[in-house]
């Protein structure tokens, strides 16, 4: 239980619903601001304006997947106000006070280190990122599915990358019955994947096998489909890209060459964000749960 456990949490989209209720449900007093224009209860959460007396008693300070922008704003999709973490917020946090968010930009950083105020990141945590594995997954396979006039069933797909995302990806294509090659840098990966049933390629030699693909999904955020391959795939194909922004892709030659090209960042958040919301709720309970135990051990 978080039974006199004080968490702040500002803003964010649907995922934090599911947040608000977890941590409520555990008994935490939970304060939240930006979602004012929310008409629908809050599960015994406490509405509240942003000033500074909000963070004085803070044991836990929640912000969105993206914490702040490089200015300090944070995202908010239920308030038409603007909000923005600043210093003097930051400041008054008590020093075991905790920053938990998906993945946090120079901004929060710097912020949170000249005040010694620790940052969680948690899509950078293992578990997290599996699970929100699933979602994406099964969010870029509806995107393929809205944007071609095939199958994916008998279907040429390419992964790139073999990390918690494309592996998975990789898999429920699989599943359904494509083609799969994995693109990989590392000989462990390149032998995971044969061993896997997948055709393993080492993305070097990717000019090679883009000829005869339907499907290219992109997981890795450094320019990998560059203007060069893009010219060799077929006019059909369509490149679905799930790297942050700005993605791997060149974009701008992609619809010169009337390639279907996406960009599709944070499908969990948009294809299925009460299932992402559980991800992370269940993630910071726990997260706060072993925080409390630790610092009750160390008094």
């Amino acid at each position: 239980m978080l039974t006199g456990v004080n968490v702040v949490l500002l803003g964010g989209d649907a995922r934090q619903l599911e947040v608000i209720r977890k941590l409520t449900e555990l008994d935490a007093t939970v304060v939240v601001a930006g979602f004012d224009g929310l008409h629908s209860p809050l599960d015994g959460a406490v509405k509240a304006e942003l000033h500074g007396e909000l963070f004085d008693d803070a044991d836990a300070l929640i912000l969105p997947a993206v914490g702040t922008d490089d200015e300090g704003v944070v995202t908010a999709v239920f308030s038409d106000k603007e909000l923005r973490l600043l210093e003097e917020h930051v400041d008054r946090l008590p020093k075991h006070c905790k920053v938990y968010t998906g993945l946090a930009k120079p901004y929060l950083r710097q912020l949170c280190g000249k005040y010694g105020i620790a940052v969680i990141e948690l899509f950078e945590r293992d578990d997290v990122a599996i699970y929100n594995s699933i979602p994406t997954a099964e969010g870029a396979i509806m995107m393929a599915i809205q944007n071609t006039d095939i199958t994916i069933h008998g279907s040429t797909s390419l992964v790139l990358g073999l990390g918690r995302t494309g592996f998975t990806l990789a898999r429920t294509l699989q599943g359904m019955g494509a083609r799969v090659l994995v693109g990989v840098r590392r000989e462990e990966h390149f032998a995971r994947a044969e061993e896997m049933g997948f055709k393993p390629l080492y993305i070097k030699d990717l000019l090679h096998y883009a000829g005869n693909l339907d499907l290219l999904f992109n997981t890795i955020p450094t320019m990998i489909v560059t203007a060069q391959i893009i010219a060799k795939l077929p006019s059909r194909a369509v490149i679905i890209d799930l790297a942050s922004k700005p993605g791997g892709t060149d974009f701008r030659f992609a619809e010169k060459r009337g390639i279907k090209a996406m960009l599709a960042p944070g499908l969990p958040g948009i294809v299925a964000p009460k299932t992402a919301g559980r991800i992370i709720a269940d993630c910071l309970s726990r997260l706060i749960m072993e925080d409390l135990r630790v610092r009750g051990d160390e008094q």
